[in-house]
């Protein structure tokens, strides 16, 4: 029966670097007899050999424990990835793309509220008014989408309102606010006052769409964190947004007794969709799969600013990498804008016994269906992915000719007479374009955004999400652009221009 000699172990000391064993005969009086064991590198040190807790370790403070903590944490799910359960993450990242284009959306789909009732010459009692309503639309759609342009470029080059949780939060803040001013001009009578209610109306919407390009092309750098088909959740989001600002108007136009009252619930509702927003937001972080890759981001860019301290992104490097796709994603808004709401809810019903009737054509032909097939298009990349990026520019690229093809149909603008013939004089052919048209617009828009932070390094994906969310606004603003021309086209025969 042998014991080790607690007292020399305990402080460290050895002779001639053998342990001391002593023999059980020893006890009784015999003599000693020393078995040399094999040295071990941790009795080399003359301190003892303590075992002591982290935290007492050379005293670490909170911050080091919690980077212990967190790296302990990436190292376990790294281990063991978590899963999006329930899906939780995407909808999440929806709800935002939803938000995105919220309050363009919320303004354009409130024209009759506009047009017809505050700036009407009915409710003004005089003409004046009604002229600020006749420029209200093209008038709304600059102030709408020069700040939103300008501030989606800038942000990604300026890091404006700090970092990207400040940017989003401080985004739709304004944006709450700019809503609660437009509910408060809703529930003034401003009968005597309709300049000053037009432009109060316009500024509104310059400083809203200053917010939301911060904050849409925030909300894109955040999802390329994430794997590609969480950027589509945005962009379906983003396709959702105008069915879901639809329904909110039939319903508040439904269950209210005046049009005034209706709009006070219809730009309500708005702002409690932005704070849904705002919440999620703050809720992403508690979500595993979330926290997985924000830990996985955050560690990959820890390495880069170890190895490169104090270097900015290359920005000409990455948009020319990305370029691809950002043209993919630009001219599919292009094409979809120089025709979709201006020239698609401008075609006239020909058969008089169609299926549906004059009063609801546009609505149900025009906003209902590209709508839902835009919707629908955006999310059937979460299952198919097709074609690759390489190949995606060649479906992008045929789309142009919708084009001519809505002009060839029944398009009546206003106060314009028409010249050029009706070459598509069937209302299901007309459907039928306008079913593909939408549900292409979604589906490559979709893959365009996906693919692009794929085309650079993971550490610059989220900068290349950002460059893609920047040519979305840009196709959409040279679409709203051309559809000016559009009405030339057909009052003068622009076939004849061809020969």
């Amino acid at each position: 029966m042998a014991s080790y000699d607690n007292q020399n172990l305990l402080a460290g000391g050895r002779t001639n670097g053998n342990i001391s064993v002593v023999s059980g005969s020893s006890r009784g009086g015999g003599g000693n007899s020393n078995v040399e064991a094999e040295k071990s590198p941790f009795l080399e040190k003359s301190e003892p050999v303590r075992l002591t807790p982290a935290w007492e370790e050379n005293n670490l403070p909170n911050d080091e424990l919690n980077f212990k903590g967190l790296t302990m944490e990436r190292a376990k799910m790294q281990v063991n990835p978590p899963r999006d359960k329930m899906m939780l993450v995407f909808i999440v990242l929806m709800i935002h793309g939803i938000g995105t284009l919220m309050p363009w959306n919320m303004f354009i789909t409130a024209k009759s509220y506009f047009v017809e009732y505050k700036l009407s010459e009915n409710y003004t009692g005089n003409a004046n008014g009604s002229d600020y309503g006749t420029y209200f639309l093209s008038s709304l759609g600059f102030a709408a989408q020069i700040p939103n342009l300008i501030f989606n470029w800038l942000n990604i080059f300026v890091n404006l309102g700090g970092n990207l949780t400040k940017r989003i939060v401080l985004s739709i803040m304004v944006e709450v606010i700019a809503f609660i001013v437009t509910v408060i001009l809703a529930m003034m009578n401003s009968s005597e006052w309709p300049g000053a209610f037009f432009w109060i109306t316009m500024t509104t919407v310059v400083i809203l769409n200053m917010a939301s390009g911060i904050y849409q092309n925030s909300v894109y750098g955040m999802a390329a964190k994430l794997p590609f088909k969480y950027t589509g959740a945005v962009v379906l989001g983003s396709n959702v947004s105008g069915t879901f600002t639809s329904i909110i108007l039939l319903l508040s136009s439904e269950f209210s007794s005046s049009v005034r009252t209706a709009a006070i619930y219809y730009f309500i509702t708005a702002m409690f969709f932005l704070l849904l927003c705002f919440d999620t937001y703050f809720a992403l972080p508690l979500n595993k799969y979330y926290r997985y890759h924000e830990l996985m981001k955050e560690k990959e860019m820890e390495t880069n600013q170890r190895m490169n301290p104090s270097q900015r992104p290359p920005y000409g490097t990455i948009f020319k990498q990305a370029f691809p796709q950002l043209f993919n994603v630009f001219f599919v808004f292009f094409v979809t804008l120089s025709i979709f709401p201006a020239v698609h809810s401008d075609v006239k019903r020909v058969d008089t016994d169609f299926l549906v009737p004059e009063k609801h054509f546009a609505s149900i032909c025009c906003f209902l269906t590209f709508n839902l097939c835009a919707m629908l298009g955006s999310l059937a990349t979460s299952w198919v992915q097709w074609p690759k990026p390489k190949y995606l520019v060649w479906p992008v690229v045929l789309r142009v000719v919708f084009l001519p093809l809505f002009l060839f149909c029944n398009y009546q603008p206003l106060n314009i007479t028409r010249v050029l013939p009706v070459y598509i004089d069937n209302d299901w052919v007309f459907w039928g374009l306008g079913i593909v048209m939408s549900f292409s617009s979604g589906y490559l828009s979709s893959l365009g955004m996906m693919y692009a932070p794929q085309s650079v390094e993971p550490r610059y994906a989220m900068t290349a999400g950002m460059f893609a969310a920047a040519m979305l606004i840009t196709g959409i603003f040279t679409g709203l652009l051309f559809t000016r021309l559009c009405p030339m086209f057909v009052q003068h025969n622009f076939l004849d221009w061809l020969n």
